[in-house]
Order: structure tokens, then sequence, then C-alpha cells
């Protein structure tokens, strides 16, 4: 194990966020079974006084578990020089067999409390809270998934040895090696270039025109998603390069440090902000007929969807900025 402000308060955070889900899951199973707005008996009113609580411990938990992705990142980060092969996060997340699987469930799970974020937002505009149901009956599907990231995030800190050999990410994100990264670097570069310019223009299409005339958000939204997607693919297979002028650096981790101006914390999180919000749209679409919801929705899925193309069009202005200006030249 090794000590550090950020990994402590990782560790303190997960457990405190465990603590809350479970508590929280408890109550949301009864809420499943037997919640009735309509009813004024005494446990109905136990239970409405209980979800102001849970909405409260919830906000702040998912809140935690947005900021705890890049808090990990960093804590990765800034471990590598302690160990021998590591160069940048990449190297040090591949210390143990825990790392990768962690960051991973950490980006779903970003996703999930962004998501329940939005849904619990949208449910406390009304007077009836007409989606309380959904919200957490998608609470109790996120909750194993926070508990295996705390597990597995924990398992890496724990299991940290400073005598590990690791490898660098030169060596981890090449089209040498075996696993998903290398097919992606191995596949040319003009396919995946016109895929992520061409998905983003859709998605900009599709975002303004939600904006404008309120129709089309179910289409806005998977292209969002496919666009969040295709940008991860995208970052790995050429839009790095770029940043680093060196058309064989495929890694989508040394652009978070100090040498290429911390420039990955604002890339990543205008890119997972962007899908996010986009998704969120075509999550609400559902409720639109809830009569309770009928003039709050619209206008909360308008801010999703003008915040969605604002953090998508800084996402695709810091990488066309950078490509236009990089000295690297890339060919074919």
């Amino acid at each position: 194990m090794i000590f550090h402000p950020a990994i402590i308060a990782l560790l303190v955070g997960s457990i405190l966020i465990s603590f809350m889900l479970s508590y929280s899951a408890l109550y949301g199973m009864q809420i499943l079974r037997r919640w009735d707005i309509k009813s004024g008996s005494e446990f109905q009113l136990g239970l409405e006084r209980r979800t102001y609580l849970i909405s409260t411990l919830m906000n702040y938990a998912f809140g935690f578990q947005l900021i705890s992705l890049f808090l990990f990142i960093y804590s990765a980060d800034f471990l590598s020089p302690l160990f021998v092969g590591a160069m940048c996060a990449a190297g040090s997340l591949n210390v143990n067999h825990w790392g990768y699987p962690a960051v991973m469930l950490k980006v779903v799970n970003f996703l999930f409390a962004g998501l329940w974020l939005i849904i619990n937002y949208t449910d406390n505009r009304a007077y009836d809270y007409p989606l309380i149901k959904k919200k957490y009956g998608l609470l109790l599907l996120i909750t194993p998934f926070v508990l295996g990231e705390v597990l597995l995030q924990g398992a890496y800190f724990l299991s940290l040895r400073p005598d590990v050999i690791t490898s660098c990410c030169g060596t981890l994100f090449s089209s040498e090696t075996q696993g998903v990264t290398s097919g992606i670097i191995a596949f040319p570069r003009p396919p995946v270039e016109l895929a992520f310019y061409g998905f983003m223009a859709l998605t900009f299409a599709s975002g303004i025109g939600f904006y404008c005339k309120g129709k089309g958000g179910y289409l806005f939204s998977l292209t969002s998603l496919v666009t969040f997607l295709l940008s991860v693919i995208a970052l790995i297979s050429f839009i790095c390069l770029y940043f680093y002028e060196l058309p064989t650096h495929h890694c989508p981790f040394c652009i978070l440090q100090k040498e290429y101006g911390y420039i990955g914390y604002p890339l990543y999180l205008t890119l997972l902000g962007g899908a996010i919000s986009g998704i969120g749209v075509g999550v609400l679409m559902p409720f639109r007929n809830i009569k309770s919801l009928s003039v709050v929705l619209p206008s909360v899925q308008s801010k999703l969807a003008i915040t969605s193309l604002i953090l998508f069009i800084l996402f695709t202005a810091i990488i066309t900025y950078r490509i236009v200006f990089s000295n690297l030249i890339l060919k074919g």
C-alpha cells in the first residue's frame, strides 16, 4: 500500500459511498414495492421523508463519483515514477490485474452517476415525484457496479508493490501488442478520422434540431453515445499523435501530464460531460407525456441539449486547433 492524500481520499470516499448506496438501495426496494403518492398512511409519509435524505445523500455520493474518476487517474499518474518502466498512468495501471478494470468501470459509473443525477433533478422539479420508482430502479442497477468498482479500486491500491517492473505506454499502446488497442492503432487512420468528424457533425445537427424544434431527442441521444465511443477510439488512433507530435505515440494518458499542459483533463471532461448531457436528453424522452412534467421537462431537455453541444464543440475545437497547428503531418 502506497500512501498519498489522493489515494486516501479515494479509499475513504469509496467506503462512504458504499454505505450511502447500501442504505439508499435498502429503502429503494421499499419504495419500488410500496410507494403510493396518493396514500396518507404513516408508512407512506415515512417513505416521503426518507426520500429527501436519500436524494441528498445520492447527490453527494454521485457528485464524488464524478470527481473520483479524475482523482483516480491523477493518482495513477502520480504513482508512475515509483515503478520501473512506467512513464505515466498507463504503466502504473498495469502494475497489477486490477488497474485497468477499475478505470474502465469508473468510466461506466461516471456515465451512470451523471444520468441518475439528471433523472433525480428532473423528478424533484415535479410536485408528485413521477419518476421516483424509475430513479430508484436505476439506483438498484447502479449499486452493484459502484460496489464492484470500490472493490477493484481497493484491490488495485492495496496490491501495489514498488518492486514490480511494469510496461511503458509505448509498449501497451502499440500495434504489436495483443488486445483491443492494437486493433484500433492498426486500423487505417483516414476512416477513423472521417467517422469521428462525421458523427460529430451529425450530433451537432441533431442537437440543434432538437433544441429548435423539441423533436429527435432519441436520435440526438444515440448520436451522442456513438460520438463518445468514436471519440475514445479516435483519441487512441490519431488525435493523441498531434499532441505528442510523434507518429507512434498513441497513449491516451500522457496528455494528462504537465509536459502537455494537462490538456487531457479538459478534453476528457468535455467529452464525458457532452456524452452525459446528450444521452440524458434521450433518457428523459419517455416521460414527456407525464402531466406534472409537461412544463418542466422541455426546459430541462433544452438545457441538456445546449450543454452537450457546447461541450462537444469545445472538445472538437481543442482537437482541431491542435491538428491544424501541430508540427506533425500524417500521410495516408
